[in-house]
């Protein structure tokens, strides 16, 4: 368990990477008619405006999401393919859980805010992509980092899906 938690949390950060330079591109709309960059939103979340802060904090996050990734579904998947649609499943979850609940609550607006708002509904879009990737690269990248090194990649095996 203590491996998968590990493997997760690395598998997590990489992932988190990914998807942050991905926000780092983004930007949100502001109560002004202005915009923000989605990285500087995050760091909102922890008081502050900083992208170095939101970038800590998003890579934080991503590490205890692969983390608990490891542990809830670590045993299922068998290969890549397994790992890419777990970890979508995961990331889709995510998307829910943080993007359309969490974030606002924390920000101060309703859960469900960035469906509901016409000027932020490409913006939870975007989200919903970048939770997709992340969840895509979390589980092929906790599949690789699970294996024992020397043995043969889980692609050189049959993979019984998502069972």
């Amino acid at each position: 368990m203590r491996f998968r938690v590990l493997a997760g949390a690395s598998a997590g950060v990489a992932a988190g990477v990914v998807f942050g330079a991905m926000m780092q591109m983004m930007s949100a709309p502001t109560p002004d008619g202005g915009a923000m960059p989605m990285m500087a939103m995050v760091a909102m979340v922890v008081g502050s405006q900083s992208l170095v802060v939101g970038w800590v904090y998003h890579l934080f996050n991503s590490a205890v999401i692969g983390a608990l990734f490891g542990a809830v579904l670590g045993g299922r998947p068998r290969g890549y393919g397994s790992g890419a649609g777990w970890g979508a499943v995961w990331g889709l979850v995510w998307w829910v859980l943080g993007g359309l609940i969490l974030m606002p609550i924390l920000l101060g607006m309703p859960a469900f805010a960035p469906l509901r708002m016409l000027p932020m509904r490409p913006v939870a879009m975007g989200s919903l992509v970048g939770h997709l990737l992340y969840g895509l690269i979390l589980g092929m990248a906790f599949v690789r980092l699970r294996q024992p090194w020397g043995r043969p990649a889980p692609h050189a095996r049959p993979d019984p899906g998502l069972r």
